[in-house]
Order: C-alpha cells, then structure tokens, then sequence
C-alpha cells in the first residue's frame, strides 16, 4: 500500500521540477530581454503555468530573480571544464571568458537587484565567486602551465575587470575581452 502512495508522489516532483524548469528558463529569457522587472505574468504565461504555480514555489520576485541567477551560474561555471575538455588550454580560456561576458552582459537589472538591500541576494555574491573563481582559477592555470599566459593572474581581477567591460554593447565586451587575452599573453615565455 505504501508503495502505490508513494508513486503518485514521484510524478507530482517530477511534474513540480518540469514546472520549475520551464519557469526559470521563461525567467531567464524575459529577464534578458525586459530586465529583471519584466511581469511575472509574462514569466508564467511563456513558462505554460498558472500564476499559483509560480508564485507557489517563487512567493517574491527576488526568490525567482536568485534561482535565476544560480542557474545561470552554474552553467556559466560548468562550460569551464567543457571547454578545458574540448580546446587547448589558451583557447579554452578565451571561449570561457567570451561566454562570461556574455553571461554579464544579459543580467539587465541584476547589479541594482543585487543592492536592492533584499535578503534573498544576500548570499549570492558569495555564490557568485565561489562557483566562478575555481572554474576560472583552473582555466588560468592550465594556460599558464602550457606557456600561453603570464601566471601572476588573479581569477577575482580577471572576472571584475571583464564584468565592469559588459555594461558596454556585446561587440564592443566582445573586442575588449579579446585584448585583455592578448595581455594575458604578454611576458608568458618569460
């Protein structure tokens, strides 16, 4: 008997986590788009939910604003080692970078939500550079031990220098992303 409750309550999280992911993916296309204040509604009508549904899970707006932002992180972070995996070393650095810039340049919004003084983004400048520093610390390495890159890089320079760039147009971050990696290179054979 125990087993046939149990069952309906597995579909229910998985339908729950399908709901979840089609939200946060709606969220974080309508908050690249419109900024972090775009309408709930919009959020939840392309997510194909009802508003109960998202406010169930998301009572407040930064609650969905934040879960976004950890999405995006992670999978910001995680493009890291694929790309380690895929490309050498000086490469895979640059691709990673590109992608970072990227990943600051849509966040319209996000630096003023940030120090809105709301709790629920407390904890994500911690979460910001412990997920980024690591995956860009691995990067820097494995270029500066192929001799593509100077070593006295810190991975928390890096990322400010290039996210203080993104508040520019995406081609314009593009090229300066693309000289701060040619600085990187100077003085590496030394």
């Amino acid at each position: 008997m125990a087993d046939a409750r149990q069952k309906p309550n597995r579909q229910l999280r998985a339908d729950a986590q399908r709901s979840e992911d089609a939200v946060l993916e709606a969220a974080r296309t309508v908050f690249a788009a419109s900024g972090v204040d775009a309408p709930v509604r919009e959020i939840a009508a392309r997510a194909g939910v009802g508003m109960g549904t998202l406010y169930r899970r998301f009572p407040k707006r930064a609650d969905l604003v934040a879960a976004v932002f950890r999405r995006e992180v992670d999978a910001c972070a995680a493009a890291a080692p694929a790309l380690a995996a895929e490309y050498a070393p000086g490469q895979a650095l640059a691709r990673w970078l590109q992608r970072y810039a990227e990943f600051i340049a849509t966040k319209t919004g996000l630096s003023a939500a940030l120090h809105s003084g709301d709790p629920a983004f407390d904890t994500l400048p911690a979460y910001f550079r412990a997920s980024f520093e690591p995956a860009l610390a691995m990067l820097l390495d494995a270029a500066a031990s192929a001799g593509e890159i100077r070593r006295d890089i810190a991975p928390y320079d890096l990322l400010r220098a290039i996210g203080n760039l993104s508040v520019a147009d995406q081609a314009h971050t593009r090229r300066m992303v693309d000289l701060i990696v040619d600085g990187l290179r100077f003085g590496a054979a030394e």
